[in-house]
């Protein structure tokens, strides 16, 4: 099966959730900086969500790209996670909106970890149709200590987001710069095993 559809299909939907995130952004109802102030917390909302976003595109590409093949058993685990990245325009915006109330850190945070354990899947399922655990791919992955660690993370914030919401939302921030740092596992395999 031909990977370049479903990579189109993901590219455009992420492309979309990115659309729908700006779209949330308000006009200021005043002509000075402090009417900038009222709309902070959505603004904050909106860059870290976007870094998500764009975490989880340069990710998929790259995932994507060190696939030989893919199969109907892709298909569904991919749409899995577009499903869990959907969501993150409704509570970027509800988080923004409301302050960063517990509630919404909580949320955010639920959707944070159910888009990491889709990935995860998908991960899985492209290493397991492209050789397995001795594939390229599996060896570009590794260990993976941070697709392990993050999810821990997000339950950390979710808990926390009850008592200490700041807490929820340093954590949610901390998943994201560790994420930031450019991985570049998958590309030097992927050269390596075009060198040689």
């Amino acid at each position: 099966m031909q990977k370049g559809r479903l990579e189109a299909f993901s590219d455009g939907v992420l492309a979309i959730i990115l659309t729908i995130m700006v779209l949330e952004l308000k006009v200021p109802h005043g002509a000075d900086f402090a009417a900038l102030k009222p709309l902070l917390p959505v603004f904050l909302s909106y860059v870290l969500s976007f870094v998500y976003v764009g975490i989880y595109w340069n990710n998929h590409h790259h995932l994507l790209s060190s696939a030989r093949q893919i199969n109907g058993s892709v298909l569904w685990p991919n749409l899995h996670l577009l499903f869990w990245l959907s969501l993150v325009p409704v509570s970027t915006g509800w988080m923004g909106e409301n302050h960063f109330a517990s509630a919404t850190l909580a949320v955010y945070g639920g959707i944070l970890l159910a888009s990491a354990v889709a990935y995860s899947i998908l991960q899985n399922r492209l290493i397991a149709l492209n050789g397995g655990p001795d594939s390229p791919l599996a060896h570009a992955v590794g260990r993976d200590w941070k697709g392990k660690l993050s999810p821990v993370l997000y339950l950390v914030g979710i808990v926390s987001s009850f008592g200490l919401p700041w807490l929820a939302g340093a954590v949610y921030v901390g998943v994201a710069l560790m994420w930031l740092v450019p991985d570049r596992r998958i590309e030097r395999t992927l050269q390596a095993s075009s060198e040689s």
